[in-house]
């Protein structure tokens, strides 16, 4: 497949401002992506825009990676209802060294360079802004844009707010003009941020750019902005979502979801996905779809040996997987996932140390009705533990005795 349709089977191709977008089949064009540093790390949804820089690096494009070291001092208002509080100048350092590590990780042994528009903006006059670069920018569409119109009839927005747009349409203008940049490459949200970069290329230098948009991704399955969950965004830094949490995420993805995110989040052949796709048909109970989405993903954000150490974590719990048989690094991880208690004391009081039950009577009572297993056994007297083991309270909430 050519790149447009590999992008249109995955289903990434959202807005764009080519006329005809056949011409990503055609000569290198050299790109830009970025992100702002307002946390320190990325999320999935950013990964969904990452992936989309994947295929085009995969075609021969050029990419160049943009990290917002200024644009993050003030941060996009666009979707938030009230002002952002500004960073302090360490912690948006701090959080762009992260952002580039996990630059590295996902595009590891892909070729970019990357970027970061405070190098650019640090020394800029304000007077020469606004006469070379502000004085080329109509009022009327920076107003025109909803979310200013929506906090100009509620909260108020700043200034600084107010001009996020034109900053980052300089971001597109400096790199069409230092690095012959001319496409930006974006998630569908930042459609209006990023075509203010292309009325600016046209407005000074008489000169064509281009945006092109992934959609947003949404669960199917409850129709909210992917990414989310009852615990907040989902993170690729583990000290954020763990890579026990990130995995089992990725395992929850419900049936009618789980192949257009096999599409988007990795890079796995079309024969692949849609042999998966016949497995979610005829043998859903099985989980195979979701089990190599997770795979891949986790794979990609996290490496190999954590992979590996989450897989064996995932299947003791759920897969007969003996404690005495996991690597060291693996039973570590799964102490931090579900706790541990100690050894050499009853079953009665393991559940109650673990919180597993409330009392001892309500720990008997749950093993005379079966509701306890140790190891994988259920167990119906109160027996004393004396090894590694992993005990169960009903489907799935577990303790580790050691």
């Amino acid at each position: 497949m050519n790149l447009t349709e590999e992008l249109e089977w995955r289903g990434l191709i959202n807005q764009s401002t080519f006329e005809d977008i056949d011409v990503l089949n055609g000569d290198p064009i050299k790109f830009y992506w970025g992100v702002d540093p307002s946390a320190d790390s990325m999320t999935i949804g950013n990964l969904a825009s990452a992936m989309l820089v994947k295929h085009f690096i995969a075609h021969g494009h050029e990419a160049i990676l943009l990290v917002g070291g200024a644009t993050g001092l003030i941060g996009d208002p666009d979707g938030k209802k009230d002002e952002r509080n500004l960073k302090a100048r360490d912690e948006i350092e701090h959080n762009k060294a992260a952002i580039l590590k996990q630059y590295s990780r996902i595009f590891s042994g892909e070729k970019f360079n990357t970027v970061d528009n405070f190098d650019w903006f640090k020394d800029i006059n304000f007077i020469d802004f606004l006469t070379t670069i502000g004085k080329h920018v109509p009022m009327n569409q920076m107003l025109a844009r909803g979310f200013v119109q929506s906090r100009l009839e509620t909260t108020g927005i700043s200034f600084a707010e107010f001009t996020y747009s034109l900053i980052q349409a300089f971001d597109f203008l400096h790199l069409f003009r230092e690095h012959g940049v001319t496409l930006q490459l974006c998630g569908g949200d930042q459609w209006g941020n990023s075509t203010a970069g292309v009325s600016l290329i046209r407005r000074i230098e008489g000169s064509e750019a281009n945006v092109f948009t992934t959609p947003l991704v949404v669960n199917k399955a409850t129709g909210v902005k992917f990414g989310k969950s009852e615990n907040g965004a989902i993170w690729l830094d583990a000290a954020k979502t763990t890579v026990f949490e990130f995995n089992q995420f990725w395992l929850n993805v419900s049936d009618d979801s789980v192949i257009d995110f096999l599409k988007i989040f990795t890079m796995l052949d079309r024969a692949v996905i849609e042999d998966l796709e016949v497995e979610v048909s005829e043998r859903p109970w099985k989980r195979a779809a979701q089990k190599v989405l997770a795979h891949e993903v986790t794979l990609l954000v996290h490496g190999a040996e954590r992979t590996r150490e989450v897989e064996e974590a995932q299947h003791a719990l759920f897969g007969g997987l003996k404690l005495t048989e996991l690597s060291p690094e693996a039973l570590e991880m799964l102490v931090g996932e579900v706790g541990s208690v100690h050894l050499n004391q009853r079953l009665t009081a393991a559940l109650v140390a673990s919180h597993l039950a409330s009392s001892v009577s309500d720990a008997r009572r749950l093993m005379a009705n079966g509701g306890v297993s140790v190891d994988g056994e259920k167990v119906f007297e109160d027996i004393e533990i004396t090894g590694l083991s992993l005990v169960k309270k009903g489907k799935n909430q577990f303790v580790i005795v050691r």
